[in-house]
């Protein structure tokens, strides 16, 4: 059976629920936001003010704020603190800032929660991909590179603040929690202005603050196949919202769809699941989970977000059948085409 694109998911003893692309409002006569590209994708922010003006400035300083991290983390800039890292450290400690080194420590932390599902040296294999010229790197580079791909070569001294490499060719990026940090960061911007009401998101991860003004955000799991349909809508107030999936970055070549999800066991792009959706109070968790549920695959993947108790996840497997963590109650139709 179809899931129906306008189809409800109610919500179980635990939460609210969770998505991938915001429904707005038919009326936003109050509401103040921008959208802007960065970062290979598209952040915006959305936000409630009794002033307009000064809610502009608002949004400016989030925009400000996610242009900074982006300098701070990027792979593509190559006087970027995380381009200085991939360049020294494997020949002596790199000395780094404390808000990267934290970002690290916590990637790392996740790594063993998630077994090495999550780990942020799959870059070793996946600087060889270029999305959108179609290229992949061939089984000679796969193997030799992920060989690479272990988070325990990254060693980190709390008390110098240095980082470094284990082994050489090792490489580390932070996208799989960056753009959950940045959003993070825009909320806490924005609450510390004294709104109440907003959502920040870059890509496929949004963190909401209070509601929509007495109603609940509307956000919708996007249908991995089809570009503007929605497997679900749910809603949501006060969360954090990732969503990974295949449709991202990708080209498909020879009937396999080669993305940018990364299996640290393998160096090949995870396969099993289309998306994989996680909500629950913080931006950087859920980003980070998302990806790890969908390498995982949806019976370990979801046996992980069991053991956290203020967390959720629905993951649409490679069949289009779609699954739900245990504190959400779920609708009849569970499959899509």
């Amino acid at each position: 059976m179809d899931c129906d694109a306008k189809h409800n998911l109610r919500l179980g003893p635990k939460l609210a629920v969770l998505t991938l692309l915001w429904l707005p409002s038919s009326t936003m006569a109050d509401w103040v936001g921008e959208t802007r590209p960065m970062m290979g994708t598209e952040v915006s922010v959305y936000l409630w003010s009794d002033d307009p003006e000064a809610g502009r400035v608002t949004i400016d300083e989030v925009f400000q704020e996610a242009a900074r991290i982006d300098v701070l983390m990027s792979t593509y800039k190559d006087d970027s603190e995380m381009s200085k890292i991939n360049r020294g450290a494997a020949e002596s400690p790199v000395t780094i800032s404390q808000e990267l080194f934290q970002l690290i420590q916590r990637a790392l932390d996740i790594s063993l929660l998630t077994q090495g599902a999550f780990d942020i040296t799959y870059d070793s294999v996946g600087q060889h991909y270029d999305f959108r010229a179609g290229r992949r790197p061939d089984a000679t580079t796969v193997a030799s590179e992920v060989r690479n791909i272990d988070h325990h070569y990254v060693e980190l001294d709390d008390a110098s603040t240095t980082i470094r490499f284990r082994q050489e060719g090792v490489r580390i990026n932070l996208g799989g929690i960056a753009k959950g940090y940045i959003v993070e960061r825009g909320i806490d911007i924005v609450r510390a202005r004294g709104i109440e009401n907003a959502i920040v998101t870059a890509g496929g991860d949004s963190r909401l603050l209070g509601d929509r003004r007495g109603r609940p955000w509307m956000v919708g799991i996007r249908d991995p196949r089809n570009d503007d349909e929605v497997v679900l809508s749910v809603p949501l107030a006060d969360e954090a919202i990732s969503t990974s999936g295949d449709y991202e970055r990708y080209f498909d070549e020879d009937g396999v769809r080669y993305h940018h999800i990364i299996h640290p066991g393998t160096g090949e792009p995870a396969s099993g699941v289309r998306s994989a959706t996680v909500f629950g109070p913080d931006a950087v968790m859920t980003d980070a989970l998302s990806t790890s549920v969908f390498v995982m695959g949806v019976d370990k993947g979801l046996r992980l977000i069991a053991t956290l108790g203020d967390y959720e996840s629905i993951v649409i497997d490679a069949k289009g059948r779609v699954f739900f963590s245990d504190g959400l109650q779920q609708p009849e139709n569970q499959t899509i085409e």
